[in-house]
């Protein structure tokens, strides 16, 4: 496993990691604490130290199966979180931006994940108003200065407009150190905007959903009819079939003979340096085996473009 220097944090982090929203169950399946224990006991064995989990992922479900998972070696781990949602129901959240909201997050994502602190606390998905707040930023410096959080991180959400840019110049005056893109060979956005500042102002990256839900994994063909519950099935068939047409553009073109196309998709993310790490979701220990390949990949191959 090769690491990175997680911006100006001074976080050595895996450059893959853990991604755990499918542990909350809105990826069509529930799982058990057996299931998410042998998941980081394989991440654990591939030299895996970094999981990235929130408070919505369920109520926060995803961090009390990762709490317990990791709490023999909790010190060995960099557990990043994020607040300002509550989870209600299946994809429904309420917003959740005061300082009293917040506080309370936090007092559940430390009693959740079993720890008394957390390394990376990300704002969450949230628009450029609530963002804008200071008496939030100024609690939260608070808290990094009491030891309950490490460092300030924001994970920014492309379903807002100027959302994207406005958060990743702002980075550093609210003390952010790290951001959480949308990056993969299908969403290349960050590349334009956000990649620069994050230069600038030495940030660390996780690239989220950098197998773009699974549709870089190759596994699955235009037709693919995803069923209810899965989070995939609420796009149009149409832009289903569009995006698994391009994945088989890409195989065909970009992704050598031999390779695993998973890998190879976490690789490319990894291409560039200051990508720190992904962030792929890991149902069981084989697809934590085989994304942990990756590592060596990033600095063996030669990508296009």
């Amino acid at each position: 496993m090769q690491y990175r220097t997680l911006g100006k944090t001074g976080l050595k982090v895996s450059v893959v990691g853990i991604g755990t929203w499918q542990y909350g169950g809105e990826w069509g399946e529930e799982y058990s604490q057996n299931q998410v224990d042998a998941v980081m006991d394989a991440a654990r064995d591939a030299g895996i130290n970094l999981i990235d989990t929130a408070e919505c992922y369920g109520d926060h479900l995803s961090e009390s199966f990762v709490g317990k998972a990791i709490q023999k070696d909790r010190e060995k781990w960099i557990v990043a979180t994020k607040f300002g949602h509550h989870y209600t129901d299946y994809l429904t959240r309420d917003q959740l931006w005061t300082v009293k909201d917040v506080k309370k997050q936090l007092e559940e994502s430390l009693k959740s994940l079993r720890t008394d602190h957390i390394d990376v606390y990300q704002f969450h998905s949230g628009d450029n108003i609530v963002f804008d707040n200071q008496e939030l930023w100024t609690y939260l410096d608070k808290q990094k200065q009491s030891g309950a959080i490490g460092h300030l991180g924001i994970s920014i959400s492309n379903s807002h407009e100027g959302v994207l840019e406005y958060q990743s110049e702002k980075a550093s005056v609210v003390g952010a150190e790290m951001l959480q893109l949308y990056y993969n060979r299908l969403d290349r956005r960050p590349e334009s905007s956000a990649f620069e500042e994050c230069r600038q102002q030495n940030l660390g990256v996780f690239a989220r959903v950098p197998l773009a839900s699974g549709f870089l994994s190759g596994k699955y063909k235009p037709g693919t009819v995803f069923p209810e519950g899965d989070l995939r099935s609420r796009r149009s068939q149409e832009q289903i079939n569009s995006d698994l047409s391009e994945v088989q553009k890409i195989q065909k073109e970009e992704v050598p003979e031999g390779i695993s196309m998973a890998a190879w998709a976490l690789a490319w993310c990894l291409r560039d340096p200051v990508v720190t790490t992904v962030i792929p979701g890991c149902r069981n220990p084989e697809q934590v085996k085989a994304n942990a390949d990756a590592s060596d990949l990033a600095g063996t191959l030669n990508f296009p473009g």
